[in-house]
């Protein structure tokens, strides 16, 4: 897993966009979000580049930097992605992710397990960053991660804005069940457990 100053500064901040705590059409300053990371300034503006290129901060000429707005169509446009490639991502991570990644996934399911237990669910969209990464690192075809990343922090960011313990209850469920499965190395099963998750995200 990543873990340069840019990277942790832009988990930081991806976490406070995706949780709302940065409101989506806000406007901030470069000043506001160093002090939100925690990091300093070169870390914190490559941070902010790539969630420019995530579409999750504007750049605005005289104007300064906006939180990404949520627009309607933004779900099913995010979830059309999802469904395409996250199965085949999975798929192919269950065939190809080392045994630390595979451990990496375990830890991370239960972590999502405690958030269930507790009804955290700040603390359980963060582990579902960490199993997006542990996704994408672990998937052979950059190209298809380079497409999942953005979509997922707006899937992420869309959920979190309704969602509710009950749901996040099911979804926890979902996502072991997927994790069960490229642990134990089956790509087809773990193409339909994420096929059927993907199908629960899509109806929220």
């Amino acid at each position: 897993m990543q873990d340069s100053q840019s990277h942790l500064a832009y988990l930081a901040l991806e976490h406070r966009i995706v949780t709302l705590a940065l409101k989506p059409g806000a406007l901030v300053t470069e000043k506001q979000l160093i002090e939100l990371a925690g990091h300093g300034r070169t870390p914190v503006r490559e941070a902010i580049q790539k969630l420019a290129w995530q579409g999750l901060i504007h750049v605005r000429p005289r104007v300064g930097l906006q939180i990404a707005e949520i627009r309607p169509g933004d779900h099913i446009h995010v979830m059309q992605v999802r469904r395409e490639l996250e199965p085949m991502a999975a798929s192919l991570v269950a065939s190809h992710a080392t045994r630390e990644q595979r451990e990496q996934l375990l830890d991370c399911a239960r972590l999502m397990t405690d958030c269930a237990a507790t009804g955290d669910l700040s603390g359980f969209f963060a582990a579902d960053k960490t199993f997006d990464e542990i996704l994408e690192e672990a998937c052979p075809n950059g190209f298809i991660t380079a497409a999942l990343g953005p979509v997922q922090t707006h899937s992420r960011r869309l959920w979190y804005s309704t969602a509710t313990p009950d749901g996040m209850d099911r979804s926890i469920a979902l996502h072991v069940r997927v994790i069960r499965a490229i642990h134990q190395g089956s790509a087809e099963d773990a193409r339909k457990a994420m096929a059927t998750l993907i199908d629960y995200l899509s109806d929220k």
